[in-house]
């Protein structure tokens, strides 16, 4: 999936970086804040520069760096003005003894120094080997972390650089910057609102070895599932086919034919309606999939043998369910996707699906051939029963961000 270059315009991030070998994966952490056109600024503990020395962050950020040798009072280099400067603050790695101290208020270098004066959004990926991590006073020192406003990213199991296989890696680059982006486009219509989406072209067996299918990718739901969770969402992707990288934390169902996908979107709705109550958020359904029309009137076992079948085949097929007719809808806001080829019509043709399937919007992409299909930019056709917005050409990760503030409206 591409990141926008303007996905953190004026976004302000703090990255400070301790003294664990994972800081090596901090270097790609500040080049995808970079590239997403946020402006970075780096502390380092003298720990920390054992591994990487400052001149490495301030050749990817064009900032100088702030450690505990050249902290200045006559110019914003110190540790209170930086820290008034900075959005977010991401401590990544974060090695067991910062965050005991941290835990406990302790300010001994400047980094502690300006994580305790530090008044916004906080974010801590904890680095450590298994057993420091588990310690139950690690554990109890994360806790009061959590409690006092840090979001917490979790490690990951893998190799670790003490030999050992276990959990205290820390989390990839690309999931802290997805949690980071999270904190700073949180969007209060949005945040914890429970949202299903569908994506990706149905898949349904002719044998055991083919099947029918089609040419979508599951680009834009995956691009729309992304949105949301950086907007704060609770998000479900029940999808045949979908991009990546994904954020984690979006619960991801695979499916591959219709019944499979029908019958996990309606658990969705299900327990998303569950969920709400008439004080909460009302659930969205975003149905992207490219579900199909018709299937195979039988599904043979095994592989149907070319010589058996002879020089002509004739599959017979019938009319496949509708999931977006068939879905209970009432409690929830519903937006249909549409992929027309017939430019004459596709207005009509959208308007008649919002009407005939009980939507409360469509959008509608008007496609030129099937090699539209799998592409990085898309444009859409925003339909309610009152009006028609049109959102240009653009990525489908912006494109999205724009279907969701028309979505709101609804």
């Amino acid at each position: 999936m591409n990141i926008p270059s303007d996905l953190l315009k004026n976004k302000k991030i703090l990255l400070s970086v301790t003294g664990s070998i994972a800081v090596y994966k901090s270097l790609e952490l500040t080049r995808l804040f970079i590239k997403a056109g946020a402006e970075v600024k780096v502390i380092m503990s003298e720990s920390a520069k054992k591994f990487v020395t400052p001149l490495t962050f301030e050749t990817l950020t064009s900032n100088q760096v702030l450690d505990d040798t050249n902290e200045s009072w006559v110019n914003d280099h110190n540790h209170i003005k930086i820290g008034e400067w900075a959005d977010l603050l991401v401590i990544a790695p974060a090695t067991a003894n910062t965050i005991a101290k941290l835990a406990n208020a302790i300010a001994d270098n400047i980094l502690l120094q300006t994580a305790l004066a530090f008044a916004s959004k906080k974010i801590i990926a904890p680095s450590a080997n298994t057993n420091m991590l588990f310690n139950p006073i690690t554990q109890e020192n994360l806790k009061k972390l959590n409690l006092a406003g840090y979001a917490i990213i979790d490690t990951q199991t893998k190799e670790l650089a003490c030999k050992t296989t276990g959990d205290g890696a820390m989390a990839e680059p690309i999931d802290i910057f997805f949690a980071s982006t999270r904190e700073l486009l949180s969007d209060d219509f949005w945040k914890n609102r429970e949202v299903i989406l569908s994506g990706g072209g149905t898949i349904e067996k002719i044998d055991d070895v083919r099947y029918l299918s089609n040419y979508s990718s599951g680009k834009m739901a995956s691009s729309l599932a992304t949105a949301l969770y950086l907007k704060g969402a609770d998000v479900t992707l029940v999808a045949s086919r979908y991009d990546t990288p994904l954020p984690k934390d979006i619960n991801l169902i695979n499916v591959q034919n219709t019944t499979e996908m029908f019958d996990n979107i309606q658990t969705s709705i299900n327990l998303a309606q569950n969920n709400s109550t008439s004080d909460q958020k009302k659930p969205y359904l975003f149905m992207a999939a490219a579900v199909s029309d018709y299937i195979p009137e039988t599904t043979q076992v095994g592989k149907l043998k070319k010589d058996k079948l002879g020089d002509t085949w004739e599959l017979e097929l019938k009319k496949n369910r509708d999931i977006l007719s068939s879905l209970d809808k009432s409690e929830i806001v519903t937006v249909g996707f549409k992929a027309e080829m017939d430019q004459l019509n596709a207005i009509n043709n959208a308007s008649s699906m919002l009407k005939n399937k009980n939507l409360d919007a469509v959008c509608l992409n008007v496609l030129q051939n099937s090699s539209s299909f799998g592409t990085d930019t898309n444009k859409i056709e925003f339909i309610t029963k009152d009006e028609i917005k049109s959102i240009p050409q653009n990525d489908k990760l912006s494109l999205s961000f724009e279907i969701l503030d028309h979505a709101k409206s609804i």
